[in-house]
């Protein structure tokens, strides 16, 4: 019995392109595609897919934001999400927002099945070009004292996100995300958050 997988990419190149290469595998099924975040939401409703391979720079919606409809729609879903580029801030937000991997596309078709089947087996697996440095900064965490949340709203900040902004793409509340604002301000003895993002690029964090 195959495990069904859905593609969210707007390239339509790299749509194909993923079909081509999972086609040999007869473990996995290409059930449908989608080009954008509202699209996959709608289609994950209709198809139910046991996999979502989710584009990680999406015209419409944010990462988080799409992962955070499918999870909605289709909570069993396994997700991983795709990228172009050694995104390592892209993919922490990702996997934060509930994603099971992070893969670099141009992974070769083996390298991608096999991924997809050890996520579907129940494992978290992420590119090691992605997140190199995943160990440095788990440290720099610990050293600061920052949640893992305070540490999200921090880095979605020194993006230059609005507390609204930073609210939607957490699904957290504007005042949660205030109060974890303010609490990573008072670890890192910073007056605002400029000073704060100052800080904790200095201690190794952004």
């Amino acid at each position: 019995m195959s495990s069904t997988v859905l593609v969210v990419d707007d390239h339509p190149v790299v749509r194909d392109g993923v079909t081509m290469l999972l086609r040999s595998d007869p473990s996995l099924a290409i059930v449908g595609s989608a080009e954008s975040g509202h699209a996959a939401i709608e289609r994950v409703a209709e198809l139910c897919p046991d996999l979502v391979l989710l584009d990680l720079r999406l015209p419409d919606m944010l990462a988080p934001e799409v992962i955070a409809g499918l999870r909605r729609e289709h909570p069993r879903a396994k997700i991983v999400v795709f990228t172009a580029h050694g995104d390592h801030q892209g993919v922490v937000a990702a996997l934060e927002a509930g994603a099971n991997g992070g893969l670099l596309k141009d992974v070769a078709g083996t390298d991608l099945a096999a991924a997809l089947r050890r996520v579907l087996h129940g494992e978290r697996v992420v590119d090691p070009r992605i997140m190199p440095d995943d160990g440095e900064r788990s440290n720099a965490l610990a050293r600061s004292g920052l949640t893992r949340r305070e540490y999200e709203v921090l880095r979605l900040a020194a993006q230059g996100k609005t507390n609204p902004e930073i609210a939607q793409a957490t699904g957290l509340t504007r005042n949660t995300v205030k109060t974890y604002l303010q609490s990573a301000l008072h670890k890192l003895g910073a007056r605002n958050r400029v000073e704060a993002i100052g800080k904790a690029s200095e201690a190794g964090l952004l």
